[in-house]
């Protein structure tokens, strides 16, 4: 389980135009946000609250990039139908998910099955983790990133 003050996991990451791209070659500091799956309510909630701030984050220095496991043609669409500003970055293989620790066990109706926790990791310019979020509640997290990422500008 990662902590904060840990190196971020040197991982790979596909991006949402298809391109592959080291985590370590990304904008520092840098927002890493988990989330379940495009265009669901919670999760467009969420990036559409990113996309809100991504101003702020901007003039702040630091990027934004959600991850979750739907393709990239997913994610091109989920960007355009809600004009989002935000970079999605595609996990096919569980790889990312899982040196960060966000493919776990959920259970739903009594149904237990493996998925994305939404949680967010705020990456300091050093590559170290400043900050975790885990088990997001979206209302309101968006804002809250934004005031502990001012931290590290």
């Amino acid at each position: 389980m990662l902590n904060p003050g840990d190196k971020a996991p040197d991982v790979t990451l596909q991006m949402a135009d298809g391109s592959l791209k080291p985590l370590a070659e990304l904008a520092r500091p840098l927002v890493l946000y988990f989330y379940p799956k495009d265009d669901t309510s919670g999760c467009t909630t969420e990036a559409l609250d990113f996309t809100a701030l991504a101003g702020d984050f901007a003039a702040a220095g630091v990027g934004i990039l959600g991850v979750s496991k739907d393709k990239p043609a997913k994610h091109q669409k989920f960007i355009a139908k809600h004009d989002l500003k935000v970079d999605l970055a595609t996990d096919a293989d569980d790889s990312v998910c899982e040196a960060f620790g966000t493919w776990v066990e959920k259970s739903m109706y009594g149904r237990k099955y493996m998925g994305i926790e939404r949680a967010t990791f705020l990456i300091g310019k050093d590559g170290t983790i400043a900050r975790i979020w885990r088990k997001v509640k979206v209302s309101g997290h968006a804002a809250e990133v934004l005031e502990a990422a001012k931290s590290l500008a």
